[in-house]
């Protein structure tokens, strides 16, 4: 079997966008404006043709089985309005992504937005993680160490400020897939700088707390590769030793998880080469940010699968990533697929 662990819901429906358009005029003249959930319609047969085209052909095409799927990151938006405007995007953004593992059980799974507001500590997000895992079947969520969207402006993640949502993942064994938003910060290409320098920065901040001595059985995956952490690795070994810490072996790597989104052969045997294959978990997070055709290859950037079937390793290392790595992250990831009947 063949897991992507990370894809998101780029094609949803326009009602989608017409929602969170609305939010966007209520918060223009108060930024303060107390939202109502209101309503989305979207039917079934038009979230099976947001797919169909998409995401399901392109797993048959590219003969992946199952992606864990979860909204739209670039639209999670969390620096956008207050407390009430992400509570109710968040739950209309998770509601569709449970709707959609109803109509194809067999091939996606649910991993949850959280609602998260710049300054608002992050237990408010700890009711919506236990609907989506309890009530909804979800396996994951996204955590975003940035809600701030460039500005960084929330304590680092090794700060207690973050520990009651870690304390709940522990609860519901469930990882954390580390990913920021869109950046409203001038200074930053949303998915070309700050989706790998916030990769980056979060493991750094994991190197530097004791996120993983308080909390030994959180996991957080570190997705686009994990930025620039395999190529400068000597780096990140020389100042863990400079600190006095243990080596990364044992300061991150029980805890942090590396995945496949990235989009050349030389960078996917850099990362096999540096990288535990035991922490690399397989994924394209197509339909993504990277979706034209690689002039030097003739296949599509973000086509992983060919990057893994390409490089050296054994039968048993390509299994771990394609299937066992993501089963051992994700534990309730295997009684959910046997419930879809994968």
């Amino acid at each position: 079997m063949i897991i992507d662990c990370h894809g998101h819901y780029t094609t949803a429906p326009n009602q989608l966008g017409e929602y969170r358009e609305k939010q966007k005029t209520e918060l223009a003249n108060d930024p303060m404006y107390r939202h109502v959930r209101g309503e989305i319609d979207i039917t079934d047969d038009e979230i099976r043709e947001s797919l169909e085209g998409a995401q399901l052909r392109l797993q048959n095409e590219r003969g992946t089985d199952v992606t864990l799927f979860s909204p739209r990151a670039s639209w999670m938006g969390h620096h956008i309005g207050n407390e009430t405007t992400s509570r109710y995007w968040t739950e209309h953004c998770n509601e569709l992504i449970y709707r959609i593992t109803q109509l194809y059980p067999g091939n996606f799974v649910g991993v949850a937005q959280l609602p998260q507001t710049p300054g608002v500590a992050p237990d408010n997000c700890v009711a919506e993680l236990e609907r989506c895992v309890n009530e909804f079947g979800f396996v994951g969520c996204n955590l975003n160490p940035d809600p701030s969207g460039g500005y960084w402006t929330d304590p680092p993640l090794g700060d207690r400020y973050w520990y009651p949502l870690y304390e709940k993942l522990v609860e519901l064994d469930v990882p954390a897939m580390i990913h920021v938003s869109a950046a409203c910060n001038p200074a930053f290409h949303t998915t070309g700088s700050h989706y790998l320098g916030a990769d980056t920065t979060a493991v750094m901040q994991c190197i530097t707390s004791d996120i993983f001595k308080d909390f030994p059985t959180l996991k957080f995956i570190v997705p686009h590769g994990g930025g620039a952490v395999p190529y400068h690795w000597g780096r990140f070994r020389g100042l863990a030793d400079m600190m006095g810490k243990p080596p990364l072996k044992e300061l991150i790597l029980d805890n942090v998880f590396f995945d496949t989104c990235v989009y050349h052969q030389p960078g996917i045997d850099l990362l096999l080469k540096v990288i535990p294959k035991e922490n690399i978990l397989f994924a394209s997070e197509m339909v993504g940010a990277v979706r034209g055709i690689d002039p030097q290859t003739g296949h599509y950037f973000d086509d992983t699968r060919r990057y893994i079937d390409n490089a050296d390793l054994t039968d048993d290392e390509r299994k771990l990533i394609f299937e066992d790595n993501s089963r051992r992250v994700y534990s309730r990831l295997s009684k959910r697929l046997e419930a879809g009947r994968v």
